[in-house]
């Protein structure tokens, strides 16, 4: 018999000592116990499964911004092969944590290129896949995580387009904009369920409360005047990061994204930026082709599991 319940602060040797022998992404001692003290993980947010005899048989580590009541993201989840069905009992100790999460919360399985190939890495993301659908984190997208590093070299600027600040309705209305017939999943889902206006305004607030600086973001404009699109610059607790990027729709085709990644690329370039981390998903090629041709390398695959 397998109980779940959070963890306290009692558990935290248990929690660290756990490690995982799978060929997937995990959270590891030094990394739980840096974000632990910067309060991105917390001991309540991290559940544990134990068997009748107390026993560890799995854990699952849920993170959280320093400044959130909830979490979300459940960055790691591993069971013990011998406690039994895998699939089973990491889909429980989801359903038990997910009460407590946020809203919108996601579960990310973080692994390389070609794994469904590779029969170590394509088990280690089945049962787990298995897991998120049968606790009810049925919806999938798998993307492309990128970095660039300074040996890549800094995009040079073009002049094809000037880029300018502007208010926070100016980038509402551009994020409205470029919302229409977006290939990326998440804005499409959004769309959707609350309609254009509403998602820019999501999709706006989420990149206001990240760590990047307001100031960074810009509008991209054509030398005729022409409003081509917008760069928001960002960045996560660990690295600088591209954040946002688009062209309206009646602009698009015209390799203007490129201009929009290098002036991202260039804003994080001249601040001594050792790093600079992008995600796209794998069904938008058009991005995913621009990464690569500004010198961003694809360092994993997450796959992404929400309600």
């Amino acid at each position: 018999m397998i109980s779940y319940r959070p963890a306290t602060s009692a558990d935290l040797e248990r929690v660290t000592a756990w490690t995982v022998t799978e060929p997937v992404g995990w959270i590891d001692a030094a990394r739980y116990r840096a974000d632990l003290a910067e309060g991105m993980y917390r001991p309540h947010w991290t559940w544990l499964a134990e068997d009748a005899g107390g026993r560890l048989a799995g854990r699952a580590l849920w993170w959280g911004p320093a400044t959130a009541t909830q979490p979300v993201a459940l960055d790691c989840l591993d069971v013990d092969p011998a406690a039994g069905d895998r699939a089973r009992i990491g889909a429980q100790l989801i359903a038990a944590t997910l009460p407590s999460a946020a809203t919108g919360a996601q579960y990310t399985i973080k692994t390389t290129g070609g794994w469904r190939e590779d029969p170590a890495r394509a088990q280690a993301v089945a049962w787990r896949r298995e897991a998120a659908r049968a606790a009810g984190l049925q919806h999938e997208v798998e993307r492309l995580q990128f970095a660039w590093t300074p040996d890549r070299g800094v995009p040079a600027a073009t002049g094809s387009l000037r880029f300018t600040q502007a208010t926070d309705e100016q980038f509402l209305e551009v994020f409205e904009r470029i919302a229409h017939a977006s290939l990326d999943a998440q804005t499409r889902a959004r769309v959707a369920a609350h309609g254009a206006r509403e998602s820019a305004r999501r999709e706006m607030d989420f990149y206001l409360d990240a760590p990047g600086e307001r100031h960074w973001w810009r509008l991209a404009h054509t030398p005729d005047g022409r409003l081509a699109g917008l760069a928001i610059p960002s960045a996560t607790p660990y690295a600088r990061n591209v954040g946002y990027l688009g062209v309206v729709p009646e602009l698009r085709g015209h390799g203007h994204v490129d201009e929009i990644l290098g002036e991202i690329t260039r804003l994080h370039a001249a601040a001594g930026a050792e790093r600079i981390t992008a995600t796209t998903d794998l069904a938008n090629a058009p991005i995913a082709a621009a990464f690569t041709r500004a010198g961003y390398q694809i360092t994993e695959i997450r796959l992404t599991y929400t309600r």
